[in-house]
C-alpha cells in the first residue's frame, strides 16, 4: 500500500508498505485525512531527536473502520469516522501510576517514536480508537492538535473569571483559545502573524496582541487594568516566549507550558517566589480531552474549515513540506489526503 515516509532530513516522498493484517483486538482503519504537525516538520528539518529515520509520519487522522477483529466490541462498527488517541502507555511508570497515562514516561507515539500512519490504510488497538460522530471524516484530522490546547486549559484550572493569554496561534493555541473561551474566560491571544491572530478572535479570543509590532507588557496591562493575566498557555517553545510568560502573569497566577524549547532558558527567579507562581508542564491529551473536542465541533460555532491551509495527495508532500519549513509562520495545518 501507499505510504509517505521520511527518509532523511529534507527528503519525503513516497513508499510502499505492506497492508497491515489486523489482530482479534485490533481494528483496520482505511486512512482519508492525515495532519503534518510540529513534530513531523521537525523531523523532516532533521531536528527531532526522538525520531529514528526513516520513518512514515503522521498522528493527527481522519479515517474510516473498514475492518474490526472477532475481539472488538460492537460499539465500533465498520464504516464508522473515527479519529485516534496516537499515544502509548506503560502502566508502570509514576505517571501511569497515579492515573496520568497522557505524560507516561514511556510513551510512544505514532509518526514519532514508533511508525505513524501517513498510508492508506492503519490496525490499532480498539481502545486507541475514537467515534467522532457526526463530524466530517476531514475535519477528524484535527482533533488530536486541538485536544492538546484542551488540556493545557484544563491543567490551567481556567474559570470564567479569568484573563487567559494564549502565546503562539497555531493548532494547538487555537484549541487552547477555544476551550479557555467555552469555560467563560476573557482571552488574550499572542502571536507574530496577524492572520493568525484574526483565526484566534474568531475561534474565541476578546483581545489579540502582535508581539512582533506591539509593547506587550504595556497592552497586557492595559486589558488586565494592571493585575496580568491569570493564566498565561504557552504554545510555541522558545526561549523569549517562555520568558514573556512570566513577564505577563499575574501574580499568583498560573503559566502551563506545552511547547518546550530546545535551548536553555534565562529567567528571573524572582518573579517565580514574588509572584507565588504555579509553573506546569501540559502533555499530550486524554480521551475527556478528545470528547471535549468532538461535542466542540458538533457545535458549529467555529471555523474549522479555516484551521486547514492545504490538502495535498502523497506525491505533493515533497513541495509541500518543503514551503512549510520556509515559512512556519503562514501555515497551520497541511492535510495529506489518501
Amino acid at each position: 500500500m501507499k505510504a509517505v515516509r521520511i527518509a532523511a532530513p529534507q527528503e519525503i516522498g513516497v513508499a510502499e508498505i505492506e497492508k497491515p493484517v489486523i489482530k482479534a483486538d485490533e481494528v483496520l482503519l482505511k486512512i482519508k485525512y492525515v495532519g503534518f504537525c510540529g513534530s513531523d516538520l521537525n523531523t523532516y528539518r532533521g531536528n527531532n531527536p526522538m525520531v529514528k529515520l526513516p520513518v512514515v509520519p503522521g498522528h493527527e487522522v481522519g479515517a474510516v473502520i473498514e475492518e474490526v477483529g472477532a475481539d472488538v466490541p460492537d460499539t465500533l462498527k465498520k464504516g464508522m469516522v473515527v479519529t485516534l488517541n496516537p499515544y502509548t502507555n506503560c502502566g508502570n511508570c509514576a505517571s501511569c501510576r497515579n492515573g496520568r497515562y497522557n505524560a507516561c514516561e514511556h510513551n510512544e507515539t505514532l509518526g514519532v517514536q514508533r511508525q505513524g500512519v501517513m498510508c492508506e490504510y492503519a490496525a490499532l488497538p480498539w481502545t486507541k480508537v475514537i467515534p467522532a460522530g457526526d463530524i466530517p471524516v476531514r475535519s477528524c484530522a484535527l482533533i488530536e492538535p486541538m485536544s492538546v490546547g484542551f488540556h493545557a486549559v484544563s491543567r490551567a484550572e481556567v474559570t470564567d473569571n479569568t484573563f487567559v493569554m494564549v502565546i503562539g496561534c497555531g493548532m494547538v493555541g487555537l484549541g487552547a483559545v477555544m476551550r479557555a473561551s467555552l469555560r467563560g474566560a476573557i482571552v488574550i491571544a499572542a502571536d507574530i502573524d496577524d492572520e493568525k491572530l484574526a483565526l484566534a478572535k474568531e475561534a474565541g479570543a476578546t483581545f489579540a496582541v502582535n508581539t512582533m509590532t506591539e509593547d506587550v507588557h504595556q497592552r497586557i496591562q492595559e486589558i488586565t487594568g494592571g493585575y496580568g493575566a491569570d493564566v498565561v498557555i504557552e504554545a510555541v517553545g522558545s526561549p523569549a516566549t517562555y520568558v514573556m510568560a512570566v513577564n505577563e502573569v499575574g501574580f499568583t497566577g498560573r503559566v502551563v507550558c506545552i511547547g518546550y524549547a530546545k535551548s536553555e532558558v534565562a529567567f528571573q527567579t524572582k518573579l517565580f517566589v514574588q509572584k507565588e507562581l504555579d509553573i506546569r508542564g501540559s502533555r499530550n491529551a486524554t480521551p475527556s480531552d478528545f470528547r471535549a473536542v468532538i461535542n466542540c465541533i458538533n457545535t458549529g460555532r467555529y471555523p474549522i474549515e479555516k484551521f486547514i491551509s492545504k490538502v495535498v495527495t502523497p506525491e505533493e508532500t515533497p513541495d509541500a513540506m518543503k514551503d512549510w519549513s520556509e515559512n512556519p509562520g503562514k501555515i497551520f495545518r497541511i492535510l495529506v489526503e489518501f
